[in-house]
């Protein structure tokens, strides 16, 4: 698992029958900064998720890929290889919280 920013979503009205009606998010990876310890930073990266939670752009989520992503109910028999299985609430690092969805939303 990871966590990842929906940056987008996508569209695609030819795809297999299974498919139809997914919601499809595009997910940026996250990542703990290195140097700091203190914020998450981008890795540069994408991927297309399945939705399976609601979420919508600019939340943090969390992210399964490979085997574990046909592992849930939703997705139990769809060809999928990344799904959004949570919304971030908070992060904790070395007893400090570098990511509150509340204070994000205030600011």
């Amino acid at each position: 698992m990871f966590v990842g920013k929906v940056t987008g979503s996508l569209v695609s009205t030819q795809k297999v029958d299974s498919m139809t009606g997914r919601k499809l998010l595009v997910v940026e990876p996250y990542r703990l900064d290195a140097e700091t310890r203190a914020v998450l930073k981008t890795t540069g990266r994408t991927f297309v998720a399945v939705d399976t939670v609601g979420a919508g752009e600019g939340e943090y989520v969390l992210v399964t890929q490979g085997s574990s992503a046909r592992l849930t109910p939703e997705t139990r028999n769809l060809p999928v290889d990344t799904v959004i299985i949570g919304i971030v609430d908070s992060v904790h690092v070395d007893q400090r919280c570098v990511y509150r969805k509340q204070e994000r939303a205030e600011n």
